[in-house]
């Protein structure tokens, strides 16, 4: 038997994950993304290493495969209700436009914020920039609820 206590926040938790609240999106699309880095950096590692094969291709390669998988995961789990658990080449392709609007908004952070912090906290900001637009581009462009 399950403390009330317990069993009160376990109800809230599946309340709020049955409503999709924003919180418990953002913390699933961070989760996809901590697997989307791990297949990242295999599929370069691999390719780089092993492979042979020249930085940008393998590189180019790695993202590729890790942003369809994100792009997968995101629309069975994360954006589930949203997308109909249905892949969609123009889903798809919108979604990577928003990875690439993603790179670009953290690419910017990144040099900017070079110049007045240490690299790494630079680096760990543009990070967080980057989940930002990443997120709320997904969130509001790519998996918006469709209407019936």
């Amino acid at each position: 038997m399950i403390p009330a206590p317990l069993q009160n926040l376990l109800d809230r938790l599946r309340v709020a994950w049955h409503e999709r609240a924003i919180a418990l999106k953002a913390i699933s699309f961070a989760m996809v993304g901590v697997v989307n880095t791990g297949i990242d950096f295999s599929v370069f590692w691999t390719t780089a290493t092993y492979l042979q094969w020249p930085l940008v291709p393998a590189n180019v390669l790695a993202w590729l495969v890790a942003v369809s998988f994100s792009y997968a995961m995101n629309s069975f789990i994360t954006f589930g209700p949203e997308s109909g658990r249905i892949l969609r080449w123009r889903d798809y392709s919108t979604f990577v436009a928003s990875g690439i609007a993603g790179m670009i908004a953290s690419t910017a952070t990144l040099v900017a914020l070079s110049y007045v912090l240490p690299l790494v906290l630079a680096k760990l900001l543009s990070i967080l920039v980057s989940f930002v637009v990443n997120f709320a581009l997904s969130h509001f462009v790519v998996f918006k609820a469709r209407k019936n």
